[in-house]
């Protein structure tokens, strides 16, 4: 294949820089490239401009609402997006919800779910770990019950993100408990305002209310939420998977967080010269450099099978992309030494407008670090996608 972008392509990218400097507001730029905390209006706001564009949806067919853009035009477009500073599009409704929809939901759930998710009407959240059901997703407990024209829907999911904004939540549930762990799953689309349903934040270890537990104690669920066939829930989930572990290796993120690390660590003194003329501290950024471009590379070869589902792949890009960007934040911190130890929520939370510490570029860079040993664990753990590789491209 032919990795050189093409005249059309380039065209493409300047259509993309022009939009983004016109119409991203300065204040989210401003947050998301000092790794500030956005709130839920700022991805609302953010995802209403896109779509009036009607670039929310990049990856939908036309007819759904999205651009009819070439796989490599998609491509571009996120790594503009990343390179500008923009807020992401949530992936709960647009990257993985909706995949399944038009996959396997019938004619009406189409017509009333795609475009809500596509204006963000709707913030979706997923329900499918559960304490005793990570990696081991089958093994989940909730339990849907048939009961008239409803589910009676009773368990816990754990690290629900954002779960204290969505108003929806689909969810994996246990329609039938005497077949194989994996046969007897549902795939159901739950309204959070549903009485019975509790949501409790988990604060992680950046004090960010991120994550949370969700409880169904008997929640009735129309039946007519439920997607596709009953027990075939599975299928469903591992085709969400797929979408998912694609869209984790954030190239573009990761080329933008390697600039923001070479411009930190030039501010940074050592021995009387800047921290990136240290060889041992430039040889680390190099050798990390040489593997973003080694990814962005595999990107692109998956990029152009076009028309092809998710495979194995995804949980290569998924264990490679993580595993960059935990090796970003590592060096960030690495470069400040004791000036990575403040940790200055206010300013995080935008109740101050500068950092206490007196160094606003470096004061959410622990919190940064505390929020990324995340990406190893959550679209299935990096131990698992190996164990994939391994079964499904090496075949042992």
């Amino acid at each position: 294949m032919d990795l050189h972008f093409t005249a059309e392509e380039n065209a493409f990218r300047d259509t993309a820089r022009t939009f983004l400097d016109t119409h991203l507001p300065p204040e989210l730029q401003r947050k998301v490239r000092q790794h500030l905390r956005l709130a839920k209006d700022d991805y609302v706001r953010w995802h209403k401009i896109v779509a009036k564009q009607g670039w929310a949806a990049p990856a939908w067919p036309v007819e759904y609402g999205g651009t009819g853009w070439t796989s490599v035009q998609r491509h571009i477009w996120e790594d503009e997006c990343a390179r500008a500073g923009a807020p992401p599009i949530l992936p709960f409704g647009v990257n993985m919800v909706a995949p399944v929809i038009m996959a396997f939901a019938n004619a009406e759930q189409k017509a009333w779910y795609l475009p809500r998710i596509l204006n963000c009407d709707d913030w979706w959240c997923q329900g499918y770990s559960e304490p005793g059901a990570g990696s081991d997703l089958a093994s989940l407990k909730t339990t849907a019950e048939r009961d008239g024209d409803d589910y009676i829907v009773n368990g816990q999911k754990t690290w629900t993100t954002l779960g204290q904004h969505a108003d929806m939540i689909f969810c994996l549930v246990r329609t039938d408990s005497t077949v194989r762990k994996q046969e007897g799953i549902s795939f159901l689309l739950i309204d959070m305002k549903t009485p019975g349903i509790t949501v409790r934040p988990i604060i992680m270890l950046d004090e960010e209310h991120e994550v949370n537990e969700v409880f169904f104690d008997n929640v009735r669920v129309p039946v007519s939420n439920l997607v596709g066939q009953e027990n075939k829930g599975w299928t469903y989930a591992k085709y969400l998977l797929g979408h998912e572990r694609t869209g984790i290796a954030a190239v573009g993120r990761s080329k933008r967080e390697l600039t923001f690390l070479k411009q930190l660590a030039m501010q940074q003194v050592k021995r009387g010269q800047p921290l990136l003329r240290d060889p041992a501290f430039t040889a680390k950024v190099a050798q990390l450099e040489i593997e973003l471009m080694a990814l962005e590379m595999t990107v692109l070869r998956v990029i152009s099978e076009e028309g092809k589902g998710p495979g194995p792949q995804a949980s290569m890009l998924k264990v490679r992309g993580s595993e960059i960007q935990q090796q970003l934040t590592e060096l960030m911190v690495e470069a400040l030494g004791p000036q990575a130890l403040p940790f200055d929520t206010a300013f995080l939370d935008g109740a101050t407008e500068h950092s206490s510490f007196g160094d606003d570029l470096a004061a959410p860079l622990a919190a940064y670090y505390f929020n990324y040993r995340k990406t190893s664990i959550y679209g299935g753990s990096n131990e698992i996608q190996k164990n994939i590789i391994t079964q499904m491209i090496l075949g042992l």
